[in-house]
């Protein structure tokens, strides 16, 4: 299956978990076009000053691919700077957070993978 980005479904969360500003979501495949028990596949886009709060990943996995600009991401060990390029891993009841610092969006990838069969 292809999807264009003209077929993209878009929304856009203000203060997602918590954070600041609005994040425009970009749905790449929904849920149940998977046969996978994934429930998010997406890029997202957070513009300068704009942030995801802290949450947690009960019974799921979510990866975050950099694939745009850079911001600051803490998975409750302290902050670090995530870039283009760079992918991160979040699960098994972990929690973290990412907020754009810079001038530029950042832009990536993030699917989340829930433990055990799709329902």
């Amino acid at each position: 299956m292809i999807r264009r980005v003209a077929e993209r479904n878009s929304e856009v969360k203000e203060q997602m978990r918590g954070g600041n500003g609005s994040v425009t979501i970009s749905h790449l495949f929904s849920r149940e076009e998977w046969t996978a028990n994934v429930r998010l596949c997406a890029e997202l886009t957070l513009p300068p000053g704009a942030s995801i709060g802290s949450h947690q990943h009960l019974r799921e996995d979510e990866v975050y691919i950099i694939t745009a600009g850079s911001g600051l991401l803490d998975d409750g060990s302290g902050e670090e700077r995530v870039s283009t390029g760079d992918a991160v891993l979040t699960g098994n009841g972990a929690t973290h957070t990412i907020r754009n610092d810079g001038s530029e969006p950042l832009t990536l990838i993030a699917v989340i993978a829930m433990y055990g069969a799709k329902a």
